[in-house]
């Protein structure tokens, strides 16, 4: 039976919702693999530790979703602590040398072993430039990263390399795979993969009709558009809507369908 231990990173924000997932896979001959750094808070190396000493383990490896702080910027403590341990993910140059650690590249398609089992390595771009998820194929578990998160939707970071043309083939090629079984990096396990997936491609094309009536009604910068759709959100995540309406008009610049002239955009 596929069973990945479950270790909270201990960094709840209105960003983060409950805090970042991260899942530790423990093999019969001792060896450990965790899915996602965290952010090197003292308990999750302590919920480490504790759950390496039970199964009598050790951490060879740290596979890493993508390079967002949440994920990764625990790999500097993690490599403290666990000195023989190897660090992988797909590379993104920019952010990647910040973590001092040696990374090993990911790419499509990748078998790697975690614990007695394998997962394929799967690009999923869009939320960052570097994402991937892992597919444990005789479970039909899929890592998802922030691909998919539980009880909320995913910011694309355009500012970052985010792009949403890119996240919503990445959505689709998840689809065509039929999971049976979710684990993302925020909120709990998703039972029902189809319904959600399908529940965030209709998301985004009810949210790109938003901005694209924002724009016939006048609103023409990325703030007034995201005053013009959240309205009443919480003023601590108007710069993740920002962020998301942005994405939506470069999705709607790069297909033609949109203009922008300095910090205006019209149709």
């Amino acid at each position: 039976m596929f069973s990945p231990i479950l270790l909270s990173a201990h960094n709840p924000s209105p960003m983060t919702g409950g805090g970042n997932n991260t899942y530790l896979l423990v093999s019969r001959s001792g060896s450990a693999t965790l899915v996602d750094a965290g952010v090197g808070d003292p308990r999750h190396l302590a919920d480490l530790d504790a759950a390496l000493r039970d199964h009598g383990a050790r951490l060879d490896r740290v596979v890493v979703t993508h390079g967002h702080r949440d994920h990764a910027a625990g790999a500097p403590a993690l490599a403290a602590a666990h000195p023989r341990a190897t660090f992988l993910k797909h590379p993104w140059p920019s952010e990647d040398a910040q973590y001092g650690v040696a990374w090993q590249s990911i790419e499509e398609e990748d078998v790697l072993t975690a614990g007695d089992d394998r997962l394929v390595a799967l690009r999923t771009p869009g939320h960052s430039p570097d994402h991937f998820a892992f597919r444990h194929e005789p479970s039909g578990t899929i890592f998802t990263g922030d691909l998919v998160t539980a009880g909320s939707s995913v910011m694309i970071h355009t500012s970052r390399g985010g792009n949403l043309a890119q996240y919503l083939a990445s959505l689709e090629r998840l689809l065509t795979l039929n999971p049976r079984v979710l684990l993302p990096a925020h909120g709990p396990r998703i039972d029902d993969p189809r319904r959600i997936i399908k529940e965030y491609l209709e998301h985004r094309r009810i949210r790109e009709r938003q901005v694209i009536e924002a724009l016939n009604a006048g609103h023409g910068t990325v703030q007034a558009i995201a005053e013009s759709i959240y309205d009443g959100l919480d003023p601590a995540l108007m710069a993740a809507a920002r962020e998301n309406v942005r994405a939506h008009l470069d999705k709607l610049l790069a297909e033609g369908r949109a203009i922008v002239e300095g910090d205006r955009w019209r149709l």
